[in-house]
């Protein structure tokens, strides 16, 4: 176990793991830590905790200090510079009539780098661009192409749904989202309800899915087949997930067709999904089996050791000195040899099929010479 501390360098953004050392560091409090970008100034979101050395990335750095007013104070200025460099920069992206958006600047905390995020449809030749830009800042320059649910994340908004967004309030990470989401909870596919600002699938359709999943393998499917509690068998006509109703198409002893309303546990039928699920479930927790290497077999591995043996003791011989020149050329072409043979038969008892292929060419060839005495006859 490793104490440590999660330190946030933006508004929802990634938690880094920082070790605390001797310092009393509680949530909430502003550190200086030194990072892969330089010296930086974050906040803590987690206290001092204990989690596995696994899950630490190495090498896990201490954090230098709990921040002072000076700090702050700094942090602050480093705010307004960037204002003023996101200016300057726009001006530089217009003169050079680059095909880009700019979207943030940002100041590392001992001014040593500026960054600056944009967006824009390909790949943007922006070498003319730096050079104008580190001569007005007389530092080094980043700059940094990001895609449209980054951008969103940066700039923040309101969504569909009168709240902030999510990526801009709390989520630290970007969950992959896919049209099957939509289809489980029975949204409508029209891009335009299902989209969000950034125009991409919108982020809390994942939120609710593994409720959606539990409630839908216990339903069954629309067009399905289902006897009631009274005794009567119709086909399913629309479902409630959340409250667990099943609307039922029903035939009446009047040869009526009538619409009731039950309850999932009122009805009974077949459950594919249920099984499946189960299936899937215990052929995930069978251990896979890798199939056997060849080099893995005990026979290749004896022979490989004969013939480093071999070759050490030649090899020993030689450097003595105790055999005659004429002796050691005859010593090098055995070993040659030897190696060859070995290598051979490694290769033959690892693939025999070769051998067995090379057999049936040769009868193929004697049986075509057979033939063709026959025509010449």
């Amino acid at each position: 176990m490793t104490k440590v501390v999660g330190v946030r360098f933006r508004t929802a953004g990634k938690v880094y793991y920082f070790a605390p050392g001797k310092l009393e560091i509680q949530q909430g409090d502003h550190v200086i830590v030194e990072t892969v970008r330089g010296v930086e100034f974050g906040r803590v979101v987690t206290g001092i905790k204990e989690i596995e050395d696994e899950e630490v990335v190495q090498p896990l750095k201490v954090v230098s200090r709990i921040a002072t007013s000076q700090d702050i104070e700094a942090d602050q200025r480093n705010r307004e510079k960037e204002r003023e460099a996101f200016t300057i920069c726009l001006e530089k992206i217009r003169k050079h009539e680059l095909e880009m958006k700019l979207i943030d600047a940002e100041y590392t905390f001992d001014n040593n780098k500026v960054l600056f995020y944009f967006t824009a449809e390909g790949r943007i030749d922006f070498r003319e661009l730096v050079k104008d830009l580190a001569a007005v800042f007389r530092t080094r320059i980043e700059l940094r192409q990001i895609g449209v649910r980054d951008e969103t994340k940066i700039r923040g908004g309101i969504g569909v749904c009168g709240r902030e967004l999510c990526c801009n309030t709390y989520l630290s990470e970007f969950s992959a989202v896919s049209i099957k989401m939509a289809k489980e909870q029975n949204l409508s596919l029209n891009p335009t309800k299902i989209s969000g600002v950034c125009g991409r699938l919108m982020c809390c359709l994942n939120n609710e899915q593994e409720t959606y999943e539990h409630l839908n393998s216990q339903l069954p499917n629309v067009g399905d087949y289902v006897t009631t509690v009274d005794g009567m068998r119709g086909t399913v006509h629309s479902l409630s997930v959340l409250r667990k109703l099943v609307k039922v198409l029903v035939i009446t002893d009047d040869d009526v067709k009538e619409i009731h309303e039950y309850k999932v546990d009122d009805l009974d039928f077949k459950n594919p999904k249920k099984k499946f699920k189960d299936f899937t479930d215990k052929k995930d927790s069978k251990e896979k089996r890798t199939p056997k290497d060849p080099k893995d077999n005990k026979a290749v591995d004896d022979m490989k050791d004969t013939v480093d043996r071999k070759f050490n003791k030649n090899t020993k011989d030689l450097k003595s000195g105790s055999e005659t020149k004429q002796k050691a050329k005859n010593a090098a072409q055995n070993m040659t040899t030897i190696l060859e043979l070995e290598e051979a038969t490694i290769i033959e008892h690892t693939n025999p099929m070769p051998h067995r292929h090379n057999e049936f060419r040769k009868k193929n060839k004697k049986n075509k010479n057979r033939h063709k005495g026959n025509k010449k006859d």
